[in-house]
């Protein structure tokens, strides 16, 4: 699936190479120059992972990853460092400071690439086209279907999200306003009590199947994915 790709990397043609390998592997690159910059972008809207560069003019790279980790609301963005630094210390510093995995440059395309399917297969599973089958439930990314046991199920794209990452998040506890950030984005502003009309539609589309009790109401907490 296609992943929104936060470049932050300040010589220009090395963010430029990166943008135009994103953009042939299906993802949406955005690019900043600094961390200030990089800062700025994702206080408007949070991207799927962060390719940052270790050396950037003002603060570092470094830096800005321990600022991402540091906020709540920020702290679960996969990151990719990318450095021409290779000495052990180096990697585990990175590594050390919340970053998911370390590129050193140069760096072939291919790599990246299978470095970020990885990461957010890892770390961010709705963004991969996996397909995911719990309790005779199965839903495909990659074709747009659901089935239950075999049966074919219709879902709204709304729903279709909400129920993939449910499905690939399973046995948590997610709050309305967890699933509103993940699935509607939180850079959209819609009511809390939204989420609960896109469970009962789900719920409805389920029950032909007899699979609507996957998707659980936890009283005072949210909703949880569940097939024990």
């Amino acid at each position: 699936m296609s992943a929104t790709v936060l470049v932050v990397e300040d010589e220009p043609g090395i963010q430029e190479l990166i943008a135009y390998n994103l953009r042939q592997a299906g993802h949406l690159p955005l690019r900043a120059e600094s961390a200030e910059e990089a800062l700025r972008i994702v206080k408007n809207a949070l991207p799927d992972l962060v390719l940052l560069d270790w050396m950037l003019p003002g603060a570092s790279g470094i830096e800005l990853a321990r600022r991402l980790r540091a906020d709540e609301r920020t702290k679960a963005i996969p990151i990719i460092m990318l450095t021409a630094r290779s000495d052990e210390q180096d990697k585990v510093g990175a590594l050390e400071t919340g970053a998911d995995d370390y590129i050193t440059k140069p760096f072939s395309p291919r790599e990246m690439i299978a470095r970020i399917r990885a990461v957010l297969r890892r770390r961010a599973p709705q963004m991969t086209d996996d397909p995911v089958t719990i309790g005779g439930l199965t839903l495909d990314p990659a074709t747009h279907r659901v089935s239950g046991d075999g049966l074919p199920i219709n879902l709204g794209p709304t729903e279709f999200r909400l129920l993939h990452y449910l499905m690939t998040h399973p046995e948590r506890v997610h709050s309305r306003a967890q699933l509103l950030d993940q699935v509607w984005g939180d850079h959209v502003f819609v009511e809390e009590r939204t989420v609960d009309v896109h469970i009962r539609r789900l719920r409805k589309a389920l029950e032909p199947t007899g699979k609507a009790g996957l998707v659980q109401t936890v009283r005072g907490a949210g909703y949880r994915f569940s097939a024990s």
